[in-house]
């Protein structure tokens, strides 16, 4: 029931999406889903929490997984590229482009879904940090900066994805970012 929900939410947007598509979509009553999540938030609340442990979960197992910085961001994003372009759902990212402005009834919403973002950033700054004091990145590396460059980077593939752009546009990109990171343009540079 969370996957189609899930389909809803990421088809149509949290504003776009009717209680009568998420209904006939889950096959709730709307009697139900009030019963179940609270409220229309409150399922998309779960749906994103959904989100985050299952599609958007590569993300994080990434920088869990691989051995330094470098290869965590080159999996994450050469996932991201193929993820958000795949056909078995919509384009882009979940998190990364939802809700960036809405009705001012629903910036709760808005500021949950931005947390989630902000989280995100955070988790590669820690990567980041890591890879500074074990000597990956020179010890004058702004993690913050670095984080925030990534981040930038995954929101806007998720935005390509959903004007068109194919998997081999996006690789091209992570291409680019980690010619960077080898020093490509001086900075930052891998020791």
């Amino acid at each position: 029931m969370l996957d189609q929900a899930l389909e809803v939410f990421w088809r149509l947007g949290y504003e776009g999406a009717t209680v009568a598509d998420l209904t006939g979509a889950t096959g709730l009553t709307a009697t139900s889903l009030y019963a179940a999540f609270d409220s229309k938030e409150g399922l998309y609340r779960r749906v994103l929490e959904h989100y985050r442990t299952g599609p958007g979960a590569g993300t994080f197992r990434a920088l869990e997984e691989e051995p330094t910085a470098r290869a965590s961001f080159e999996r994450l994003l050469r996932e991201a590229a193929r993820n958000f372009t795949r056909r078995k759902h919509p384009p882009g990212c979940m998190v990364s482009t939802a809700v960036l402005r809405c009705a001012e009834t629903h910036r709760p919403v808005a500021e949950f879904v931005s947390s989630l973002r902000l989280s995100t950033v955070a988790s590669f700054r820690e990567r980041l940090v890591r890879a500074v004091k074990d000597g990956e990145l020179p010890s004058g590396t702004d993690p913050g900066v670095l984080a925030r460059y990534f981040g930038t980077l995954v929101q806007g593939m998720s935005v390509q994805a959903a004007d068109g752009a194919t998997e081999a546009d996006l690789l091209a990109l992570v291409e680019v970012a980690m010619r960077a990171w080898d020093g490509g343009d001086g900075r930052p540079r891998a020791k």
